[in-house]
């Protein structure tokens, strides 16, 4: 069972490498997909030089800077893998919390899992971005009728198909609530999963700003009335599955997602 990872990234030659080495490290069998959206600082040389010392790493650059949410659909055209992940490249989010996102989805329990910071470990976030979060969490729950804590994670975990299925439109930060507002008017049902979250600060290089609370908030009423189709969604190998739930048992001795869980 194949995990994809898809990073985008711009100008972020100071964490890039940790966090691929931090991906890297997660034993899951897995493939990971960098998108430089054109970083004007280190990062191309960083990636360039990363290459082959790792061969489950690919990068592709774009020709001008586009967007995270363009990012995502390129690293979502390239991926091989059952299961697909949004990975930032700053720090933020934890790859060790990868084990207990994918896990309900390889027990065939749920197909998408959000990891919700609120409910984890956190650390470093700023007071009106929490409210502004709860307030766009609060929006999403009323207007999409669900009951979910964190809306704007950056961990939204799924079979890759039903991203795919997404038609993803928007090329910003916009493509968070986006994903959120689709996958639940296709009437998926999301599963949360506590995950460790450790907030860097502007100084630090974190580029989301208040403006895009208020485009969040377009988004979610724009998609409202969207209308998609749920693919269909081959089962993943069974001996793939048995693999994949052996690793995660050995590397989560106090597990988050019973294997016994119901819903």
């Amino acid at each position: 069972m194949l995990l994809s990872v898809i990073i985008p990234c711009y100008n972020e030659a100071k964490t890039i490498e940790e966090v691929i080495q931090q991906v890297m490290a997660v034993k899951l069998d897995k493939e990971i997909i960098v998108v430089d959206d054109h970083s004007i600082d280190e990062t191309p040389q960083i990636l360039q030089r990363l290459g082959p010392a790792y061969p489950a790493l690919r990068s592709v650059r774009h020709p001008h800077n586009k967007g995270k949410g363009e990012a995502i659909r390129t690293g979502l055209a390239l991926a091989r893998g059952e299961i697909v992940i949004i990975q930032d490249a700053d720090l933020e989010y934890d790859p060790n919390d990868y084990y207990e996102l994918i896990k309900p989805i390889v027990m065939g329990r749920v197909d998408v899992v959000f990891g919700s910071r609120f409910l984890g470990r956190h650390t470093g976030m700023y007071f009106w971005n929490a409210i502004g979060n709860k307030f766009l969490t609060f929006l999403t729950n009323f207007l999409y009728n669900c009951w979910i804590s964190d809306m704007e994670t950056c961990y939204k975990v799924m079979r890759t198909e039903i991203m795919r299925s997404l038609a993803l439109e928007s090329n910003d930060f916009r493509i968070e609530p986006e994903i959120a507002a689709k996958v639940l008017r296709l009437g998926y049902r999301i599963y949360e999963v506590p995950i460790s979250y450790m907030g860097r600060t502007y100084e630090e290089g974190k580029k989301i700003r208040p403006a895009d609370g208020l485009k969040a908030i377009g988004t979610l009423i724009k998609y409202v009335r969207w209308k998609g189709r749920a693919p269909a969604l081959a089962q993943i190998a069974p001996n793939e599955c048995a693999q994949a739930l052996a690793t995660i048992k050995q590397h989560t001795p106090h597990p988050v997602v019973d294997d016994a869980f119901v819903m």
